[in-house]
């Protein structure tokens, strides 16, 4: 048995996949094995995995099920401890995969670690550092078009992006898997969160170096489809993972965050996705999906909380410091 799998879920990624499967063959880590999961790809993938990568495993679905539900598929037919999930637009640097191994080693607490994304066409260029969440119910990666030389740190993150990171394959049995209802967007956010309330920690690990397009399956940073889907899952999300007095407590900060990317958004002509999407989400807030308030107590609510506020504080400080620089 491998001691890592890696999962690439893949939708009409062919332009993609001989650099990122190409990537993965030329690590110094051997032991592991690749599935790439195909969402119903219309282009050739699929044909072209089984012609010129026979040592991946495919696992293909008729239609686009969303990345959610491609990359649980991935991992349950995983048999390794370990499960790196790696977008299909990446190429990943020959030590990604050991890395990434040995930082899960030194963390034993870790429930997911994540590479240092740079961006593909400019790899000076941080694309993601690890995902963070603030009190506005904004998410945002982590040093992201800033140079790497500040993100050189391993630390402790909100969240790691799923784009590239490695989970402990065990604990998915104890936090669940990634929710099927996000289809895609902040479902590596979520799934994060809930790990945090059930104890566990998330890392970014800087030595572990992937390069990334970036929306190489949606096509743009902004489109109708993407702008809905955010706003829905975020308010979904919120729902969730936060217990209705936490919610009341930070509901005016909430309110501004959303306002203000409704704002935005009507600006760039999507406001009306924006917030039929935010009314979507609403639309799936059932009691029965909230993460139980006897997983989590009072102690770790009061530190995410705490570490909800300081990301507000550092996020306008940052921002303010990157345009005075």
């Amino acid at each position: 048995m491998a001691e890592v799998t890696v999962v690439i879920p893949n939708y009409n990624g062919l332009r993609f996949l001989t650099e990122c499967i190409g990537s993965l063959n030329r690590q110094t880590f051997h032991d592991f094995e690749v599935i790439v999961v195909d969402n119903g790809s219309s282009d050739e993938s699929v044909s072209w995995l089984t012609r010129e990568a026979a040592h991946v495993k495919i696992i293909r679905f008729r239609e686009n099920l969303g990345f959610s539900r491609a990359v649980n598929a991935g991992i349950q037919a995983a048999h390794s401890p370990l499960v790196i999930l790696l977008n299909n637009d990446t190429q990943a640097e020959p030590e990604f995969v050991a890395r990434l191994y040995a930082a899960a080693c030194r963390h034993p607490r870790a429930f997911a670690l994540g590479a240092r994304m740079m961006r593909y066409y400019d790899r000076t260029i941080i694309d993601d550092a690890g995902d963070m969440y603030n009190a506005l119910g904004w998410a945002y990666a982590r040093g992201k078009g800033k140079t790497a030389e500040r993100y050189l740190k391993e630390c402790q993150v909100f969240a790691a992006c799923a784009g590239a990171a490695i989970y402990r394959r065990e604990l998915f049995e104890k936090t669940g898997y990634f929710d099927d209802e996000h289809f895609a967007y902040l479902e590596d956010i979520d799934i994060g969160w809930r790990a945090r309330l059930y104890g566990y920690e998330n890392w970014y690990v800087p030595d572990a170096v992937v390069y990334h397009i970036g929306s190489g399956t949606s096509g743009s940073r902004y489109n109708q489809f993407k702008t809905r889907y955010s706003s829905r899952n975020n308010v979904y999300m919120v729902y969730k993972n936060m217990p209705a007095l936490q919610i009341l407590m930070n509901l005016p900060f909430l309110a501004a965050g959303f306002g203000i990317k409704l704002l935005y958004f009507s600006a760039k002509g999507l406001g009306r996705e924006y917030a039929a999407g935010i009314w979507n989400g609403i639309q799936l807030c059932h009691p029965e999906r909230k993460v139980p308030w006897g997983t989590a107590g009072p102690g770790r609510y009061a530190r995410i909380q705490v570490e909800l506020l300081k990301n507000l504080i550092l996020y306008f400080f940052v921002a303010i410091m990157f345009h005075l620089l």
